[in-house]
């Protein structure tokens, strides 16, 4: 079982920032696509950004273009959502997702979660 560690979840206010990282086992993370999915109470499971492996593509939900940016750091085994002007329906847990391809990343390894909570 790969495990994956997020961090950096919390409460902050509309219109802020959070970044979200995850930590995985260096010789899995090299050879895995990555990516976050979220998870809000009475909501289906949202794929919201991917990455390839050499972090040469993303892909991102249509509901998080333009203020979410996510990352990778292969050196460090490392993955990152940059969060930017958050907003109540950002509001979820978040959970890191490798799989060795983005196509099947619903069937991957997942991390534990991280709560984002979007709130004044």
């Amino acid at each position: 079982q790969v495990r994956f560690v997020e961090s950096g979840g919390g409460l902050v206010q509309p219109g802020g920032s959070l970044r979200l990282s995850c930590a995985a086992p260096k010789i899995i993370f090299s050879i895995y696509a990555m990516g976050w999915y979220r998870q809000a109470p009475g909501k289906q499971r949202e794929l919201v950004a991917a990455i390839t492996r050499d972090g040469s593509s993303t892909n991102y939900a249509d509901s998080v273009k333009g203020r979410f940016t996510i990352s990778r750091d292969n050196a460090k085994s490392k993955v990152y959502l940059e969060m930017n002007n958050l907003n109540a329906e950002d509001t979820a847990v978040y959970y890191c997702v490798g799989a060795p391809s983005i196509s099947t990343m619903a069937g991957g390894s997942w991390g534990q979660g991280t709560q984002v909570t979007v709130s004044s």
